[in-house]
């Protein structure tokens, strides 16, 4: 008999049908292709956990024909008051 902690059971995946689904398009040209982008925040070395100043990236999806951000996308990124 082993000592050994066992490992927890996988549950099976669900499938979905994407068909099913909303496919979402640009707010301003309607296009419904994206790209991974990068929002970039400088962290303050009085507020950063190591006392050193930091970049976080903060990774959103842009419109890959306009480059526009949907509003959708940047909630909790701490971007939306610089979007007005």
């Amino acid at each position: 008999m082993s000592t050994k902690p066992m490992k927890p059971l996988k549950k099976p995946a669900q499938k979905v049908d994407l068909s099913q689904a909303d496919t979402m398009k640009c707010e301003k040209c309607s296009n419904y292709l994206f790209i991974t982008s990068y929002v970039l925040k400088r962290i303050s070395a009085l507020i950063s956990p190591t006392g050193q100043e930091g970049i976080v990236p903060i990774q959103v999806y842009s419109c890959g024909n306009c480059g526009h951000v949907p509003a959708k996308l940047m909630e909790g990124s701490g971007v939306e008051e610089e979007l007005s």
